[in-house]
């Protein structure tokens, strides 16, 4: 297959500039892989259409406010700095822009408690930061960084917490899970009284989450990695849950990356942790997602290759013609899809 097999037609007007409040009253498109049905729901539907035993398998990673804004010294000029993997305990990739300011030995303030100097450099804005800082690095960012919002995502976002699914833990990310951004407290506490459960796994979302594919033809795309980790205990749960016939359900991309990387053929999962470049498209079989909890994804992503793989190319473009005839909303802060 090739990359232009998976475009379709978006409005402009249909892309979600702010999340809807509260979280779940964000729209559900429901499509049924065994009897074809396709329901227009709503997210707070989610208890009468998950059964009791059901698994959803959540991403607790967190966002970093990772956008920064650094002056040069000695010009005083303003350079803007995305942190996207942290490789050291003070060192940072990341990207910037104006880049033909950002040189190899630049030395910059961010705020009185954070400065930096750049030590490496690499082709479209990519730097090396190494950063002399007094306290505690995130806490830092919490006060002077900027959510790394979609470069289609035009406003500002006033409350960085909607940027963050209500279960996050774990600093890392350089976006949300959005899948999660739908869940609220309550719903969780409705879906456990349901005899729903969860399950934890973490993948730090990276920027190439938001990089398009730019070879036409699959075979020669280079997937990027993100850091993932399963527990044993995590590992465990699932492996239960799925040889007492219950159904895994993943909550976003996500989660789906980190249970296939760690599937033997079989569905069993091993705990582990690192990188993965897993690549899911078609005619890819899943291993160990039973159900997916997912946003609507851009024309010819990774992301919308993964969704095909799970209901087919052809289904899947459907689905999305109908999304758009009903005017759902897409991407980071738009509605969902639970394809069971």
């Amino acid at each position: 297959m090739n990359k232009s097999d998976f475009y379709y037609d978006l409005p402009k007007e249909l892309i979600a500039q702010s999340p809807v409040e509260p979280r779940d009253s964000s729209r559900l498109l429901v499509y049924s892989r065994a009897t074809g049905v396709t329901q227009h729901k709503h997210f707070y539907d989610l208890p009468n259409l998950l059964q009791k035993g059901d698994l959803l398998v959540v991403n607790n990673t967190r966002v970093l406010p990772a956008r920064i804004t650094g002056v040069k010294d000695g010009t005083g000029a303003s350079i803007s700095f995305l942190l996207h993997k942290r490789i050291a305990a003070d060192t940072w990739e990341t990207l910037c822009r104006p880049a033909k300011r950002a040189r190899v030995g630049t030395t910059l303030c961010f705020s009185p408690e954070l400065k930096g100097v750049i030590t490496a450099e690499g082709g479209d804005g990519a730097r090396t930061v190494k950063f002399e800082y007094d306290g505690v690095f995130e806490e830092i960012l919490y006060r002077i960084g900027e959510m790394p919002l979609p470069h289609y995502i035009h406003g500002e976002l006033k409350d960085k917490d909607r940027y963050q699914t209500v279960y996050a833990r774990e600093n890392g990310s350089a976006a949300a899970p959005t899948a999660g951004l739908h869940f609220t407290d309550r719903l969780i506490a409705e879906l456990k009284d349901g005899g729903v459960e969860f399950a934890e796994v973490l993948l730090h979302v990276g920027l190439g989450t938001f990089l398009p594919v730019k070879t036409e033809t699959l075979e020669e795309h280079k997937m990027h990695s993100e850091f993932y980790c399963l527990t044993q205990q995590t590992a465990d749960r699932i492996n239960a849950a799925r040889a007492q016939g219950r159904r895994v359900i993943a909550v976003g991309t996500t989660s789906v990356r980190v249970l296939e990387t760690c599937a033997a053929a079989d569905g069993t999962l091993k705990a582990g942790s690192g990188e993965t470049n897993i690549f899911i498209r078609p005619p890819y079989k899943f291993k160990a997602v039973d159900a997916l909890i997912t946003n609507f994804h851009l024309p010819e992503s990774t992301l919308i290759m993964l969704v095909s793989a799970l209901l087919g190319r052809e289904k899947t473009l459907e689905l999305y013609k109908t999304a758009v005839e009903e005017k759902y909303r897409f991407f980071s802060f738009g509605d969902a899809c639970f394809f069971r």
